[in-house]
């Protein structure tokens, strides 16, 4: 008699195999662009991924250990995002072009963007020291590159430029000033 998977009450899970902790980061990330870090739980991403919630716990300790991971992966989408931008103009444009991609990524992802530079999320990476980054490195790099056509302090330049669009991003994001491209294309040029 052949089995009819329809008339049996256990829920099909989203999950069957593979990569569990990449598929909770996944889902984790997704479930962050609708809500705030803090209403997250590692219970709604298992049950979202279609776990148990026990499964979890084999790669997150604790809520603390998946938003430091989702912090992470925002870091890292970041950095692309900017070197994609970097990329699309090259030259002497390309700090600027980093600058806008740093808040467009920000208004995209609010509360990814919060997690990463607003919450403790990060505290344990920076505990063992500098914390590296693909978007932290392009930003030196690109003062670095500055400051040896223009003169003055690459470390300055950094924090001027870091400072700049951060302060811009959470301003549009705190409905402090208008979400608006043509703004943020005349501030970071």
């Amino acid at each position: 008699m052949a089995r009819d998977d329809n008339s049996v009450n256990i829920p099909r899970s989203a999950y069957h195999h593979g990569d569990l902790r990449l598929a909770l980061i996944e889902k984790g990330l997704r479930l962050l662009a609708e809500r705030d870090a803090e209403a997250l739980s590692l219970r709604e991403v298992a049950r979202a991924v279609g776990v148990s919630a026990t499964s979890v716990y084999r790669h997150f300790p604790d809520k603390s250990a998946l938003m430091t991971a989702l912090a992470q992966e925002g870091l890292r989408q970041l950095g692309a995002a900017q070197a994609e931008a970097a990329a699309a103009v090259g030259g002497a444009e390309a700090f600027a072009a980093t600058g806008r991609a740093y808040i467009r990524f920000a208004l995209a992802n609010p509360a990814l963007f919060r997690l990463i530079f607003a919450s403790p999320a990060l505290a344990p990476e920076k505990a063992r020291g500098p914390l590296h980054s693909q978007a932290g490195e392009m930003l030196q790099a690109h003062a670095a590159a500055l400051s040896a056509r223009r003169g003055g302090e690459a470390q300055i330049r950094a924090i001027r430029a870091w400072s700049l669009v951060h302060g811009l991003a959470m301003l549009m994001l705190d409905g402090q000033v208008p979400m608006d491209e043509a703004l943020i294309s005349k501030v970071v040029d």
